[in-house]
């Protein structure tokens, strides 16, 4: 946990149905400024969920989600606002084919923020460089490669300058050879003092990056330790069994 840090995300008692299918059940989670959450967990445990319902993706049945000390699960919620404060990146990339890379990149702080356009094309070039893809700004999506399109997806959210960003999953979909240009742009984030959320199955990653690990099965949390504690000597059985099939 990041010491003497103000929470900036508070989840109380979310519950989350699709019909009678109950698939969060009571979800409890504090996230301070700067602090990296790792959700790990089976496929199936709703993890993923969890991010969209975060994110306004889902709505929820029962619940708090407090942001910056604004109730999120109220009819009020303003989620075009609220989207640019908390940044999403999914595995499917979700790039626009018919566009290039820098007005993907561009749509969003000038129609949606109506930023000085001067302004963002400086940030996404620096965001660009800065992950290695500042001369791929031309090219369309269908000439990048499956890391260089999550790159620039993560661009494309960041250049929104969100408080937060959620991860789902940014590097299931990538032959392993990708997985790692992916990650690293990630772990500078973290660096740099990002708060951020990720649901991911790169368990040695999560390992290195993030101060908390946030254990789910079931729909519920079964566990919350700081990463060599949970790694090294888990507290429930549930997190044990879970361990036991991957190589560390």
């Amino acid at each position: 946990m990041i010491e003497n840090s103000e929470v900036l995300l508070q989840v109380t008692d979310l519950h989350k149905r699709f019909g009678d299918r109950e698939i969060l059940k009571g979800i409890d989670l504090s996230v301070h400024k700067g602090e990296v959450i790792a959700i790990l967990g089976p496929s199936g445990c709703g993890k993923s969920t969890f991010l969209r319902c975060l994110n306004g993706l889902e709505p929820i049945q029962q619940g708090s989600i407090l942001f910056e000390g604004f109730e999120l699960n109220s009819p009020s919620t303003s989620w075009i606002c609220i989207r640019q404060k908390i940044g999403m990146v999914f595995q499917s990339y979700d790039l626009f084919p018919n566009m290039n890379v820098i007005d993907n990149i561009l749509l969003g702080p000038l129609k949606v923020q109506k930023r000085n356009k001067d302004e963002v094309m400086k940030e996404a070039d620096e965001l660009l460089n800065r992950v290695g893809l500042l001369d791929r700004k031309q090219a369309f999506p269908r000439q990048l490669s499956g890391g260089q399109k999550q790159r620039i997806a993560i661009v494309r959210a960041l250049c929104m300058n969100p408080d937060i960003m959620l991860f789902d999953e940014v590097t299931a979909s990538l032959d392993p050879e990708m997985v790692r240009e992916v990650l690293e742009v990630i772990q500078d984030l973290a660096k740099q003092g990002m708060t951020m959320i990720l649901v991911t199955h790169e368990l040695n990653f999560a390992r290195r990056v993030a101060d908390q690990i946030v254990f789910m099965d079931q729909g519920k949390i079964i566990e919350t330790a700081e990463p060599e504690q949970f790694f090294n000597a888990p507290q429930t059985e549930r997190a044990k069994q879970f361990l036991t099939v991957f190589d560390f």
